[in-house]
């Protein structure tokens, strides 16, 4: 074991490389982090979780796994249900108790675990949890009903299936009337985290429109304030924390008036470290040889956990839904299990240790045989079975062009032709009957509102061109779809007051973002050229005809705009990023009549 401090250190620059390999080999962040902590603790003893944070790691873990239930649970909209809330509703209820049923009887006769031990294993292995749900997502891209409903579901079976467990575990340790102890400790908690979670959501949402909370300080009250809530849950009934901050997320969520935004990217980066270095962690605490010991009913166990009890439970929920097989067998193969399974098998384990419990030396070893078969499997063959039903999303090569004159029209017209998706978006309605004349995808509206959130499939757009006449409107977009998508993906058209004396200029961090096209296009020299009879054309470079060829030949009525490559990718020509076409390569360009002057004119 090395230096304590060294030790943590080595945690967060593993969680970090695991990440970034994750994002190069388009894997879930699970596997490689599951791989690493294995290897770091039990394989070779540089992590030692207990030995790092002693008593103190159960408490950690409990707390990490609130902060990311309260981050994931603040992105549940309810209109993102888009009538799907009835399978959400059943996957969470008639669904557990499909999975919990089928898992407990599996691992009593596979195993010969007592009853008590098998129900307790089958309440702790039905959640399935954003830790794991969402980096899959960003992978398999499957469709986005598909997306919301796992998103929903991993998010709200957490407190679901740590409440299962309580009940469960409060019925192992009753040593007389145990129904009647159970009942009371299962209304208490519901309760109690409903109770509490419904008002600090409410309450806080009013602070935060109130704006009672100094903006420098609301990122890190609300952070406190839900750990208060869950620590006071936790005290007044067993566990109920984790329902009381998933309650307090959701009610946030949907809140009016109630701006989370920044709330929320603080929480983001939060939730990757948490859930980077608690994988790790957790996965450092493995005891291979336990595991090795469980015998061969723990494949048994898992073939029915994967195969059997998932199929069922979304079969069953299914029933007056009208998902398709597809979408139905697409939510049968992707369930994982993650940290939330973990952390509560750690903890009851430890607690019926203490009561020197019969067979639970067996429970923490299968139920992270059941993680790590889980998330490996899935992880490895999740993109292979969308793509073979035919139910994966196409990866995000589109553009949402915000505005709707007649370049741009003329522009996205160019673009679908050469196989490129493309969407116009604007608020005046005859730019948008035009292009709609033009057989062009178009959003009628402001591409910020809260009806374009709702129906606007931002999942295939990688980029926005802001190329509009709205000066006001133009940053805004930009700023939010930088927010929401990252930082390179909005490109916007120079702007006219760039030029004008100081105390008329756009701030530094927006004139950062413009260079559309080349320096010094805006939006009313491209609508003064395309009046003049310029014309957008796309041509083939080959050995023979050159890009210099190409230039020669059009010399000073040529504005390139893009280019496309050998496999078809597009390149946005811009001040930043210098594109030279090679030959194979299509380019397309703004080129202006012979008769008319040169564009630069």
């Amino acid at each position: 074991m090395v230096d304590l401090t060294v030790a943590l250190v080595l945690v967060g620059l593993l969680s970090i490389a695991c990440q970034f390999l994750a994002f190069k080999i388009k894997l879930p962040a699970i596997l490689p982090l599951l791989i690493v902590g294995i290897v770091a603790g039990p394989v070779t003893g540089l992590i030692d979780a207990d030995l790092i944070f002693g008593d103190l790691l159960f408490p950690v873990v409990s707390l990490s796994v609130a902060i990311i239930l309260f981050e994931g649970s603040l992105t549940l909209r309810f209109g993102d249900l888009a009538g799907h809330g009835s399978m959400v509703r059943n996957l969470c209820t008639i669904g557990t108790i499909v999975t919990g049923g089928i898992a407990a009887t599996a691992a009593h006769f596979a195993l010969s675990l007592s009853w008590e031990m098998s129900f307790l294993f089958g309440a702790i292995v039905t959640v399935t949890g954003p830790t794991v749900i969402v980096p899959m997502l960003r992978t398999v891209r499957p469709s986005s009903k598909i997306a919301n409903i796992l998103r929903w579901e991993g998010i709200v079976i957490d407190p679901i299936g740590a409440l299962l467990a309580v009940l469960v575990f409060e019925f192992i340790i009753s040593t007389q009337d145990a129904i009647s102890h159970t009942l009371y400790a299962f209304g208490l908690t519901l309760t109690v985290g409903l109770g509490i979670g419904a008002a600090m959501g409410y309450f806080l949402g009013k602070a935060l429109r109130g704006n009672y909370i100094p903006h420098y300080l609301r990122n890190t009250a609300v952070l406190t304030l839900m750990l208060g809530a869950f620590a006071v849950s936790n005290l007044l009934a067993h566990e109920s924390g984790l329902l009381t901050v998933t309650i307090m997320g959701i009610w946030l969520a949907n809140m009016r008036d109630v701006d989370t935004d920044d709330i929320l990217e603080f929480k983001e980066t939060l939730s990757v470290l948490l859930i980077s270095g608690l994988f790790i962690l957790l996965a450092s605490r493995i005891d291979l040889q336990s595991i090795m010991n469980v015998g061969w009913g723990s494949v048994i166990v898992l073939v029915v956990i994967m195969f059997v009890a998932r199929p069922l439970s979304v079969l069953v929920s299914s029933i007056g839904t009208g998902l398709n097989w597809k979408e139905k067998a697409i939510l049968s193969w992707i369930a994982p299990r993650g940290i939330v399974a973990a952390a509560v098998s750690a903890l009851f384990s430890l607690k019926l240790e203490l009561l020197n419990y019969e067979q639970i030396e067996l429970l923490v070893p299968m139920v992270f045989l059941v993680i790590i078969c889980t998330v490996v499997f899935q992880s490895l063959t999740s993109v292979k079975v969308a793509k073979w039903l035919g139910i994966r999303a196409p990866a995000p090569n589109g553009y949402l062009i915000f505005g709707g004159g007649l370049f741009c029209r003329m522009f996205a017209k160019e673009l679908i032709a050469n196989d490129a998706q493309v969407c116009l978006a604007d608020t005046n309605w005859d730019a948008m009957r035009a292009a709609r004349m033009d057989n062009i995808p178009t959003y009628f509206g402001n591409p910020m509102s809260e009806h374009a959130s709702r129906t606007l499939d931002m999942s295939i757009f990688g980029t926005v061109l802001v190329m509009s006449p709205y000066r006001q409107l133009n940053p805004m977009v930009t700023f939010h779809f930088e927010g929401e998508m990252g930082k390179g993906a909005v490109l916007a058209l120079s702007n006219n007051e760039q030029q004008q004396r100081p105390s008329h200029q756009v701030s530094e961090s927006y004139a950062k973002k413009l260079g559309l096209f080349a320096e010094d296009i805006t939006y009313g020299k491209l609508a003064s050229w395309v009046a003049k009879g310029a014309k957008i054309k796309t041509t083939r470079i080959s050995d023979n005809f050159t890009m210099e060829d190409y230039l020669a030949e059009y010399h000073g009525r040529l504005l390139p705009l893009c280019a496309f490559d050998t496999n078809n990718r597009l390149k946005m020509y811009t001040t930043s990023n210098s594109v030279s076409p090679k030959s194979e390569w299509r380019v397309m360009s703004l080129i202006m009549p012979e008769e008319v002057e040169k564009l630069g004119q």
